[in-house]
């Protein structure tokens, strides 16, 4: 385990991990604007690897392309509606056979805001978690910051945007990047932080020492888990099978981090709430999202000022152009 020194400023490399979670992405997108505002600084600029998963993916590429937190917000509250549009809640028994959504609304509000550019137009370091349906395999799209890199850079941003939000049962799998079926990294990296460490403590050679991570959740549900799934069968789990497996393979991730790089060098910022407080798409609910960015940012801002702020990444050059 590292020790939870602070390493110097010098030698620091510092991670922004961004979970998946829909339209819970308001949260995410709130704080950070938060961050800037009250500290007047460019929130990018102090992160030297930006990992997102579904929603956490559109913001971290995002902010790769130079778009600010708040232009991020807005995107929320202005395309969620279109993209989540849910009439009379006809799209609720329609899930039962066949995805929620159509991917259409999503893709044409990604190339709205991403326009022509490639993922690898990105100014930062990202990683992007996808999962391969058709192969059975875990996918990452990965910025030329290594080599061995030459692939995705050359992607549309808006498709590595689709891919790594199309959530089963929401939207349908993509296969608009190379006629791969892509579908949500958040089946198995919903909490990007293990991801993104991996990436700078293997690929890019940054002693564990050094890292440093802001890990944003989205929500963090309080569950009384019934006794019935103790010895429950289909009928009894399968409301509760994916919370569980996302809840866990998200706290396996925070706390393998942590352990990994000390206490001081990993700040999770993640809101509890009522079961059924919030869905991934229930556009309604911003104004409560924004409420608990604002209430999270502003207890935790004194931490973020100390821990992150002082350091600026130095300018991304990518391998591959």
């Amino acid at each position: 385990m590292s020790s939870s020194k602070s390493p110097p400023e010098s030698t620091r490399f510092q991670i922004l991990a961004l979970d998946g979670g829909g339209i819970k992405g308001i949260f995410s997108a709130a704080v950070l604007a938060a961050i800037e505002e009250d500290l007047g600084t460019t929130v990018a600029d102090h992160f030297d690897l930006v990992a997102g998963t579904s929603t956490g993916g559109i913001i971290a590429l995002a902010l790769g392309l130079g778009l600010s937190p708040r232009q991020v917000l807005e995107f929320y509250l202005l395309e969620g509606p279109v993209i989540f549009s849910n009439p009379v809640r006809l799209r609720s028994l329609r899930q039962y056979l066949h995805c929620k959504f159509s991917a259409g609304p999503l893709a044409t509000a990604l190339q709205k805001y991403f326009g022509a550019k490639r993922f690898g137009d990105s100014s930062k370091r990202l990683v992007i978690p996808a999962y391969n349906l058709g192969d059975d395999d875990v996918y990452i799209f990965r910025t030329p910051h290594h080599k061995n890199l030459r692939r995705d850079y050359k992607v549309p941003a808006w498709k590595v945007g689709l891919a790594t939000s199309a959530a089963p049962t929401y939207v349908p799998a993509t296969r608009c990047v190379d006629n791969v079926r892509l579908i949500d990294g958040g089946v198995w990296a919903n909490n990007p932080t293990m991801v993104a460490l991996v990436e700078a403590f293997g690929p890019l050679g940054m002693p564990l020492s050094a890292i440093r991570v802001l890990s944003l959740g989205t929500s963090d549900e309080i569950n009384d888990r019934s006794r019935r799934l103790d010895v429950g069968g289909f009928w009894q789990w399968k409301k509760a099978v994916v919370d569980v497996v996302m809840r866990g393979q998200s706290l396996a991730a925070t706390n393998q981090a942590r352990f990994l790089l000390g206490e001081g060098n990993l700040l999770r910022i993640n809101p509890p709430v009522p079961a059924g407080a919030l869905a991934l798409d229930v556009v309604g609910r911003a104004d409560d999202l924004i409420a608990r960015a604002a209430h999270f940012s502003r207890r935790e801002m004194p931490a973020i000022q100390a821990r992150f702020t002082d350091h600026t990444a130095p300018e991304f050059t990518p391998i591959y152009q």
